[in-house]
C-alpha cells in the first residue's frame, strides 16, 4: 500500500537553503528574457531550485527579486538559487558564451531541435526562455547556437513559459546526469 510521506520526512531529505548555496550544481543555466509575469519568474526559480541549476540570469524587462509575487510561487527559491540580473539580453548571452556555455533558445523556429530527439548535450548549456506572448526576441535568437522546441500533440501550439521551462530543464538535467554517470 502506498503511504504518503509526512512533511517532516520530506524536509529531512531536502537540502537546507545554506547547503543549497554551496552544493555542486548541474552545469545548466536558465536565462529568462522579457518575462512579464512575476508568478512565472517565481515558478522558474522553483524549478531551478528543484533541479539544482547552476543559476538563473534575468534579462530584458524580466522582474527581479525581491518581489512578493515572485516569492509567492518561488516559495523562497529566490534565496536558494544563485541569480543575476543583466538588463541587455545580448550582453547576457555573450557573458555566458565567454564562460563556455552553449546557448540554446527555447522557441518555435524552423530547424529547431526537438527536445525528445536530442542526440547529445553540450557540457555546459544555457537555455533561454522568452516572453509569454512574443517568445525570445529575434535579435537574441540570432545569438543562440541552437533552438530547442517541445513537441506538441494537441490543438495548442505552445505551453505557459514556466511550464515549458520546467519540462525542458528537467530533460536537460536528466540528460546531463545520465551522460556524467
Amino acid at each position: 500500500m502506498l503511504r504518503k510521506l509526512e512533511y517532516e520526512e520530506i524536509l529531512a531529505e531536502r537540502l537546507s537553503e545554506e547547503s543549497a548555496l554551496v552544493a555542486k550544481r548541474h552545469p545548466v543555466v536558465g536565462v529568462l528574457e522579457d518575462i512579464r509575469s512575476l508568478y512565472n519568474v517565481g515558478s522558474c526559480f522553483r524549478t531551478a531550485d528543484a533541479l539544482l541549476l547552476e543559476r538563473l540570469v534575468l534579462t530584458g524587462y524580466t522582474p527581479l527579486p525581491p518581489r512578493k509575487e515572485i516569492s509567492k510561487t518561488a516559495l523562497g527559491a529566490e534565496r536558494s538559487v544563485p541569480w543575476e540580473g543583466i538588463a541587455d539580453p545580448a550582453e547576457a548571452v555573450e557573458k555566458l558564451r565567454g564562460e563556455g556555455y552553449t546557448i540554446w533558445g527555447l522557441e518555435l523556429v524552423e530547424g529547431a531541435a526537438s527536445l525528445d530527439q536530442l542526440t547529445e548535450i553540450p557540457p555546459r548549456v544555457a537555455l533561454l526562455a522568452g516572453n509569454e506572448i512574443r517568445g525570445v526576441r529575434s535579435e537574441t535568437l540570432a545569438l543562440c547556437d541552437q533552438a530547442l522546441s517541445i513537441p506538441m500533440y494537441g490543438v495548442k501550439h505552445s505551453l505557459n513559459v514556466a511550464v515549458s521551462f520546467g519540462i525542458a530543464m528537467w530533460e536537460l538535467v536528466r540528460r546531463v546526469r545520465e551522460e556524467s554517470a
